[in-house]
């Protein structure tokens, strides 16, 4: 008794494993009783008002310490170790021997009632071999009960597990393309600014500001699950300004945005930018025919609709799902994950086109506000 009060591990276990679960066993067998009886309130009074209980009991309580010796000592030390032949064997005889302990509720029973065992239980009441008859199949179903309960817990946490370590993973990646910007569109973006100052002062003066608020959006905007809907637009579209400014007028790009009051909407982070950067990456750099992009973004009510095609090389085409970064098939992963049954993707690659539809189901309410801007 000391050891139990000195090891909180042991307590645990006869709370956890034990009484824990004498309800449901309890339920378990009365259930059993309501179906030979035909009938609930013939069952429920057979038990707890007759001396039949401790039939009852011997059932609830031996095939319990059955099923509890058979998860966490026989499969543990045998099954899970690989140890088969020892497992069946030492199962085999836990079933049996349960079996054997259940029958003396049996007599015990009928000797409280002050009955014999032919009054009790009928013309065979006498009978030993008939009661292994009943306890020993019943033994063997409250252990398959157990271990099918068991599996199926395992199978769901191993589940959980791996959507948690993929979301994880996934939670990694975001975090190191929040604060990793592609070193060729900083270069390039630079440069092209640069060169703007004397040419443009004004729209080298806008362009600034608008890479401005890209940083600082990365920087800072975007650290929760879910940002507003009108902040990813903005963000958007100050990086495709970029770009345009960047592919000085080789590609034609088009964007087109009809949707309703986004500040009330939210989305995860970097959703739409993925396809827009990766029709950037991988459009045609054609000089016989026109290179193109073309983005198209609409809301209904908690629907958003996100269309972006691009132009595309022959020989190209084929890879662009591909391509570096967190790239088309992690952005599928996080739809998975963070928009499960409220989302359809369609992506598409032709001769000379790649297409991507995305549908998404928004969610409203109350979302993190913006930082206010850096002085």
């Amino acid at each position: 008794m000391n050891a139990l009060l000195h090891n909180p591990s042991k307590q645990n276990w006869l709370l956890r494993y034990k009484l824990h679960h004498i309800p449901f066993w309890a339920l378990y067998h009365f259930i059993w009783w309501t179906v030979a009886l035909g009938n609930p309130v013939k069952a429920f009074a057979a038990i707890f008002f007759t001396a039949f209980i401790l039939k009852f009991l011997f059932y609830v309580i031996f095939q319990a310490l059955a099923v509890y010796f058979n998860l966490y000592y026989l499969i543990p030390k045998y099954l899970e170790k690989g140890r088969f032949t020892q497992y069946i064997v030492f199962l085999l005889l836990t079933i049996i021997g349960v079996s054997l302990l259940v029958i003396p509720g049996y007599y015990l029973s009928a000797y409280v009632s002050g009955q014999t065992m032919q009054q009790a239980y009928g013309p065979n009441g006498d009978c030993f071999y008939g009661y292994l008859g009943n306890t020993l199949p019943s033994t063997l179903a409250a252990m398959t009960l157990a271990m099918s309960i068991k599996l199926g817990k395992n199978w769901l946490q191993t589940q959980r597990k791996q959507q948690l370590l993929e979301k994880e993973k996934l939670e990694t990646e975001l975090n190191f393309l929040k604060h990793q910007f592609n070193p060729h569109f900083l270069f390039n973006t630079i440069n092209s600014i640069f060169f703007l100052i004397h040419k443009n002062p004004d729209m080298a003066s806008a362009s600034l500001a608008k890479f401005s608020e890209l940083l600082r959006y990365q920087l800072y905007e975007c650290n929760d699950k879910q940002i507003l809907l009108s902040k990813e637009i903005s963000y958007m579209e100050n990086s495709i300004e970029l770009e345009r400014l960047r592919q000085n007028d080789n590609v034609e790009v088009i964007l087109d945005i009809d949707q309703e009051d986004s500040n009330q909407w939210g989305i995860a982070p970097f959703i739409l930018m993925t396809f827009v950067e990766n029709a950037f990456k991988h459009v045609s750099k054609h000089t016989d025919k026109p290179n193109w992009i073309r983005i198209r973004l609409t809301q209904e009510g908690e629907t958003l609709n996100f269309v972006v095609s691009n132009s595309t090389f022959d020989v190209t085409s084929n890879d662009i799902v591909h391509y570096g970064g967190i790239g088309l098939k992690n952005v599928q992963r996080r739809l998975d994950l963070i928009y499960p049954g409220q989302h359809s993707l369609d992506i598409q690659h032709h001769n000379d086109r790649f297409d991507v539809r995305l549908q998404l189901h928004l969610t409203a309410g109350e979302l993190p506000q913006p930082l206010q801007k850096i002085a």
